[in-house]
């Protein structure tokens, strides 16, 4: 019976690496769209944000995989659906704001999320971090005003 199990499991485990997530890793767009914003923010943004939240990224070996390219194209997609970065200034002033509003709580409370830590503990946001992109944030937020 166990040898029945792992049969069905490698064959099961076989067969959904056939099913498609489209969830590019590149989204093709005008590099003049893109936020620009100061060295220190860039580098805290790149190393915690950008990987769910711009059209660059891409995807290390073990997010090829499913089920956990499944849960990592999610998180992508709907990253890049609450906000994509390099798209910024395609944005109207009124989804800029509506963002720049959640950004504080955001950063606060679940970004980046817990589940992407797990393997990537370099995108952690120290208490330093948080702070700055608080800031530039409030900055950001009274210049589109």
């Amino acid at each position: 019976m166990l040898k029945s199990f792992w049969f069905w499991f490698f064959i099961t485990f076989i067969a959904i690496q056939f099913v498609p997530m489209n969830v590019p890793e590149k989204l093709e767009g005008n590099s003049n769209n893109a936020l620009q914003v100061p060295q220190k923010v860039e580098e805290i943004l790149q190393r915690s944000c950008y990987v769910c939240h711009s059209s660059n990224m891409s995807y290390p070996w073990y997010d090829k995989i499913a089920p956990a390219s499944w849960f990592a194209k999610e998180h992508v997609k709907n990253g890049r659906r609450a906000v994509n970065f390099s798209i910024w200034h395609s944005y109207d002033k009124k989804k800029q704001l509506k963002i720049l509003d959640k950004l504080p709580k955001a950063i606060t409370i679940r970004m980046p999320l817990p589940a992407y830590l797990w393997l990537h503990d370099e995108a952690t946001l120290s208490h330093d971090d948080r702070k700055i992109l608080r800031k530039w944030a409030r900055t950001l937020k009274e210049n589109i005003k």
